[in-house]
């Protein structure tokens, strides 16, 4: 990154767990082979038998990418008066709301803690952690197949 970022000197986040990040909107929750096994594991399934429960494929670009599936409320479908699966979830929501989109700009930043009542509360994160979570968020390699597959 080039110059100073705004978050020199640190962010405020805690996850208050009030699921605003995974309601009512449109969205995908893509998943590595890593969580989608994780999340398997948990539930005592086959990596197969949860993709097919509770994942879609997601036309992405020249391939498919593995994402979890969203209830016709458009929340997603391990929500349900908060996260079923939240220590085991995905690393998309791990680093929320550390995701390179959201750290280009005070602006950007201002806007998700406009959303999220975590976002600007809380702990406060160092520069360095706050670019480890936008790193591992950034270098997750997501479950994909060729569109024809």
């Amino acid at each position: 990154m080039l110059g100073t970022p705004f978050y020199q000197d640190g962010l405020r986040f805690s996850c208050k767990r009030c699921s605003v990040c995974c309601r009512a909107g449109p969205g995908f929750v893509f998943l590595s082979r890593a969580d989608a096994e994780s999340i398997a594991d948990s539930m005592d399934m086959r990596l197969e038998e949860f993709v097919q429960a509770y994942c879609r494929w997601i036309d992405w670009d020249d391939e498919k990418r593995l994402s979890l599936k969203e209830k016709t409320s458009l929340d997603c479908v391990f929500w349900k008066d908060g996260c079923l699966i939240y220590q085991n979830r995905p690393i998309q929501c791990k680093t929320y709301p550390f995701w390179a989109s959201m750290l280009g700009s005070m602006e950007e930043w201002l806007s998700v803690t406009s959303d999220c009542p975590g976002a600007g509360s809380g702990e406060l994160l160092s520069k360095d952690s706050i670019e480890a979570l936008a790193e591992l968020d950034r270098s997750t390699v997501i479950m994909t197949r060729g569109r024809g597959a």
